[in-house]
């Protein structure tokens, strides 16, 4: 992982703008302003890293996950099927980032213990389908293409002995399943939506972050 104080310097202004999204725009309703700084606080990590000769992959996977977040954060039926769209295609570059990289070992993936990773997300996998799809309406099937990716990045990540790279990769899982309850199985009213905004920020951003640290 490379040191903090080499990043480009386009990296601590993505932080900051996180840190201010987290504080003051994630739990709030759709505005411009939450959109742009969503978008920028994972956009230019894309660009530092483009600047620091990383791997395109990482690049696009990080764009990707930009454009995505501009999308998603419209709220409507048709930003976010293609919001959908960007983070699976983002997820498709970062496991052929994993599963490509020049310390990338597929054996490990079937090795103790991480096979009962393997095992375990296979079976968050089969719960979220089993959750979701009868509750998802008109996006069931954006939904259910969209659970093997996110888990098939989860198990990508375990061919690489990386442990930040590892915890990025969990955090995204982490993240995009709270973020799936919280759209289709609270309720308007409930009581954990005080925090679930805060919790799918911190574990995705984190999750970006722990990534890009680890690839560049």
């Amino acid at each position: 992982m490379v040191s903090l104080t080499a990043l480009p310097p386009l990296v601590y202004l993505a932080a900051v703008l996180a840190l201010i999204y987290l504080l003051g725009y994630c739990y709030r309703a759709v505005s411009w302003p939450k959109t742009i700084i969503k978008t920028l606080s994972v956009a230019l990590l894309a660009v530092g890293a483009f600047q620091d000769g990383a791997s395109l992959l990482l690049v696009a996977a990080l764009a990707l996950c930009a454009v995505g977040d501009w999308l998603l954060s419209r709220e409507d039926a048709r930003s976010f099927l293609a919001g959908v769209g960007a983070f699976a295609l983002g997820h498709v570059a970062y496991i052929t980032l994993f599963l490509g990289h020049v310390r990338a070992d597929v054996g490990l993936i079937f090795a103790v213990p991480q096979l009962y990773l393997v095992f375990g997300m296979i079976a968050l996998a089969s719960v979220m389908a089993l959750v979701l799809l009868p509750r998802a309406g008109d996006l069931r099937v954006a939904v259910l293409a969209y659970i093997p990716i996110i888990v098939g990045m989860g198990i990508a990540a375990l061919g690489l002995p990386m442990p930040g790279l590892l915890v990025g990769a969990f955090l995204f899982v982490l993240s995009d399943t709270v973020l799936a309850f919280e759209m289709f199985v609270l309720a308007k009213n409930a009581a954990a939506r005080r925090f679930t905004p805060f919790v799918v920020w911190l574990t995705y951003w984190g999750a970006q972050a722990f990534l890009f640290l680890s690839l560049i």
